[in-house]
């Protein structure tokens, strides 16, 4: 039997809206709107030239070859009108009276600058592609080295999709302009240059004719640039978020599936789609109104100087040769800058990717590594967790932990309890210093966790929780994560002791068996089960549990507490759990309630007294009858 196709629920409009926002919460669309103002769009491109400049150092002599060789090109092809009118007013006549050496020696002349055109031509293209290649390489490395780098609040408020973007769209439109565009771009404007010079050099009069086509060039041309840069930024911004919407729609496919998304999601996306190519549309039409026009005014302005030109030939105020060579250098000054403007698109979309990568790069680490780090203690009794009148908010005007003061002894094992956003998560996430309190201090065995270096924390605290992730590969590699040195008996020491030996041998391959794009190969509970033997094969001083046991079944459960006690003895660990088989393993019970430690104890204290605790043992004791 079928099922009927759902009624789509009210409020999609306001949905859409926020897509087409750019946000779809308030604090991004704040975000949104400042990164839009002419203070921030100045600042990215300040930002831009900046990194533009730092990519290209490293390459200065390249470069200056690379330039040595388009000098060269354009002096080449400069050279080619110069030769006709020399042809025509110097060759000619020898040539009537039986003496063609001048017209062979400019047609050899002629054939030379072809040949340098071409030399200069294909070295340049070789040099500028290792160049361009050499720095897409260099900002793929720091745009994905720098999203590493940046602290968890950072990827909780970016979107996986608007990374996706940055290392792809935003990158890719730049290599469009390195491999197809920025030659033809340099050498446009080079043209336009030289050939200005050499106008006002053939023939002065001739030459102020052409100006009186300026004017209408330069506005033409800042108009089009001022609405171009804004159209590209815009287009940059669309398909971002035609990104965004797609990978967090394939991401949550099981959810869009089940709850009948698939009418909405696609609105959206067509919604969004369309969005883009509006954008797109707009860039276009700016083109097809600039380009044109430009060879508009050349045409009109070609007409007046032949008409002037031809008038002063008649008047023997010059000659043929030199009116022909003016024309034709006057078609080479317009027709590059037709070429601009059909590379200008490519030009902006790179600035404008350039500028949003820039931006990235700009972000700096919310925690911050110290400048002088302070190794930590070494030897037994290690594991001191002290919290010291610690207050935090994921945002300024909603504070979550206030003012709490906490001591966990080294080798103490303790449950935090409470109800959903009780600070339960926060307290973990600040001993694994991937925040940093607002005020007060977390202490890690007497030092601050802001003196401590990264490498020494990562090894000294490991977090564990319910959204385990597998990377590809195998199952040992997984495990291996924890202690990338570690050799294959390591690894299945790890395992064994975790419970995970068993199932992982039972693997087609074992542990070689490839687990596919996040662990899809195995269930809920095998995945689990190798993020503990990963996190065991590390070796913490301090091991948290975030709801780590939430996603095993009973009899899996039941592996992992007996290895919990007998890996958890002797080290420090904090076990956020809903399950009460894992709360009274615990040594002590801290029960969180509106960001304040409101009971502590060990469990069966606890549980004798007529308080939070208790009343949620008989809760949990209440649903499993």
């Amino acid at each position: 039997m079928s099922v009927p196709e759902q009624a789509e629920p009210p409020g999609e409009e306001p949905e859409l809206t926020r897509w087409r926002g750019t946000a779809t919460d308030p604090e991004a669309d704040r975000s949104r709107a400042e990164e839009s103002t002419p203070e921030a769009v100045a600042r990215l491109r300040r930002l831009s030239r900046t990194l533009l400049a730092d990519l290209l150092r490293p390459h200065r002599r390249r470069l200056g070859a690379a330039v040595g060789l388009l000098l060269a090109q354009n002096a080449a092809a400069m050279a080619g009108p110069y030769l006709v009118m020399i042809g025509i007013d110097r060759a000619i006549a020898p040539l009537r009276a039986g003496d063609a050496r001048p017209l062979v020696a400019v047609a050899g002349a002629f054939a030379a600058a072809a040949v340098t055109e071409y030399v200069a031509r294909r070295g340049f293209l070789a040099l500028s592609a290792r160049i361009g290649q050499a720095v897409l390489l260099d900002l793929r490395r720091r745009v994905f080295g720098h999203f590493l780098r940046l602290s968890v609040g950072f990827h909780e408020r970016y979107t996986s999709g608007r990374m996706v973007s940055r290392l792809t769209s935003d990158l890719d439109s730049i290599a469009e302009l390195v491999d197809g565009g920025i030659d033809s771009l340099v050498l446009a404007a080079l043209s336009i240059l030289s050939v200005a010079a050499i106008l006002l050099w053939l023939d002065l009069p001739l030459a102020a004719v052409t100006l009186f086509a300026f004017p209408f060039l330069f506005w033409l041309s800042r108009w089009f640039a001022r609405a171009s840069a804004s159209a590209y930024r815009r287009t940059r911004e669309a398909i971002a978020l035609v990104i965004v919407h797609f990978v967090e729609s394939m991401r949550g496919i099981r959810a869009v599936q089940a709850f009948r998304r698939e009418p909405r999601n696609q609105r959206i996306f067509v919604a969004l789609g369309d969005d883009y190519r509006q954008a797109s549309l707009h860039a276009f039409r700016l083109i097809a109104t600039y380009s044109p026009a430009i060879k508009l005014i050349g045409n009109v302005t070609v007409a007046v100087v032949l008409c002037y030109g031809g008038w002063r030939v008649l008047g023997g105020q010059t000659e043929v040769g030199v009116l022909a060579a003016f024309l034709l250098y006057l078609r080479r000054f317009f027709e590059p800058m037709q070429e601009l403007s059909q590379f200008y698109n490519s030009l902006q979309s790179a600035t404008a990717a350039l500028e949003k990568l820039a931006g990235v790069l700009d972000e700096r680490p919310a925690v911050a590594q110290p400048a002088r780090p302070v190794p930590l203690p070494t030897g037994a009794g290690r594991g001191e967790v002290v919290f010291g009148a610690v207050s935090f908010g994921y945002r300024a005007d909603t504070p979550i932990l206030s003012g709490v003061e906490l001591t966990v002894p080294a080798g103490q094992t303790v449950a935090l309890i409470g109800p959903t956003g009780a600070g339960k998560s926060t307290v973990a996430k600040l001993v694994a210093r991937f925040h940093d309190p607002d005020s007060g201090t977390v202490r890690l065995d007497g030092i601050d966790l802001r003196a401590v270096g990264d490498a020494d924390l990562r090894r000294a605290v490991v977090l564990v929780t319910q959204e385990n992730h597998l990377f590809s590969g195998t199952v040992a590699e997984n495990i291996r994560f924890g202690r990338p040195g570690a050799d294959d008996a390591a690894v299945q020491a790890a395992a064994r002791a975790i419970g995970a030996h068993e199932f992982i041998t039972a693997l087609p391959d074992g542990y070689a068996t490839q687990v596919h794009r996040r662990g899809g190969r195995l269930s809920a509970g095998q995945r689990q089960l190798v993020a503990f033997a990963r996190a065991f094969l590390a070796d913490p001083t301090v091991l948290i549990l975030d709801e780590a046991t939430s996603s095993l079944d009973v009899p899996t459960e039941r592996l992992v507490q007996r290895a919990l006690g007998t890996i958890l003895r002797d080290r420090t660990a904090l076990v956020i759990a809903h399950r009460l088989s894992t709360v009274e393993t615990a040594d002590r019970v801290l029960v969180l309630d509106g960001g304040r430690v409101v009971e502590d104890g060990p469990p069966a204290v606890l549980a004798e007294a007529d308080g939070r605790y208790a009343a949620l043992r008989r809760q949990w004791r209440e649903s499993l009858v």
